[in-house]
């Protein structure tokens, strides 16, 4: 296959994941949570690295830069398939309890009500396979990093 092959096939790749990750969100109704948020940037860092190759910038560096982004996502997703496998903690505003008291009003502090609109990321709200989406992103994000690999060889 050809580097410009190679290239759409990867942009392509996590331009199919963020469309997955946004239906999920506002078709499946399952909210994000923190570290779902931050697997994404990267996603469009490497769309973007690619529509900008594919537009005719040829340069070594975007294809590199685009490895560099699916990597990034598929670093975040295994943390977070970790976290949620407890394996290791995650960050304190939306592992375990949950809760950072330090940026809790007084009002908050005292409220009955539980908090709104958080969701965990050590909770697997949607798995297939055995794996979550955090899993699943990690996978599929480490099948771009060689399809951006290979473009780069090519």
């Amino acid at each position: 296959m050809t580097r410009a092959t190679w290239i759409g096939l990867a942009t392509l790749g996590s331009a199919a994941l963020l469309i997955g990750a946004f239906a999920f969100q506002h078709l499946g109704g399952y909210a994000p949570c923190k570290m779902c948020l931050w697997q994404r940037w990267p996603h469009g860092v490497a769309v973007a690295a690619g529509a900008v190759w594919l537009a005719s910038v040829p340069r070594v560096a975007l294809i590199w830069l685009g490895a560099l982004a699916a990597a990034t996502t598929a670093l975040i997703g295994a943390y977070h398939a970790g976290v949620e496998w407890r394996w290791w903690p995650g960050p304190a505003s939306c592992s375990g309890g949950g809760l950072d008291l330090g940026t809790m009003s007084g009002a908050d502090l005292l409220s009955t009500d539980g908090p709104v609109g958080l969701v965990m990321c050590d909770e697997v709200v949607w798995s297939l396979f055995g794996l979550s989406m955090a899993g699943w992103n990690a996978f599929l994000s480490l099948v771009l990093v060689v399809f951006w690999l290979r473009a780069a060889r090519s």
